[in-house]
């Protein structure tokens, strides 16, 4: 949208971070079987910029689970060319949350099989 360019017509990185965190959280949601939280921001890099009518997509999965942790990391593709698609990179990073209870307390993260030994 609009808001979201800058003068040159290409998104703001703010945006781009916004959409790397809901990504990367959505993994570490499934694999913590519940809610979590940014804490921290390990890398993040910007590749090439993203323009209007690119088709974006974002790519997360887990690479490190600690006792209360999950680490993910993000690609961000981007579609441009419509007449000659070509797809390249243009963002990754690594972001790591952490498993929290109700309250929002740090809780550990369940053994991945602990569905099973239900």
């Amino acid at each position: 949208m609009p808001a979201d360019l800058n003068q040159n017509g290409d998104v703001f990185g703010g945006w781009v971070m916004a959409q790397v965190d809901v990504a990367g959280a959505i993994p570490a949601m499934r694999r913590a079987r519940g809610r979590v939280a940014t804490v921290s921001v390990n890398s993040f890099q910007f590749k090439q910029a993203i323009s209007v009518g690119d088709v974006v997509s974002f790519y997360a999965d887990i690479v490190r689970v600690g006792n209360t942790s999950i680490t993910v990391k993000v690609e961000v593709f981007a579609e441009r060319n419509h007449a000659a698609p070509i797809t390249v990179k243009v963002t990754e990073a690594e972001l790591t949350y952490v498993a929290i209870d109700a309250a929002g307390n740090k809780r550990e993260v369940p053994p991945e099989n602990a569905a099973e030994m239900e």
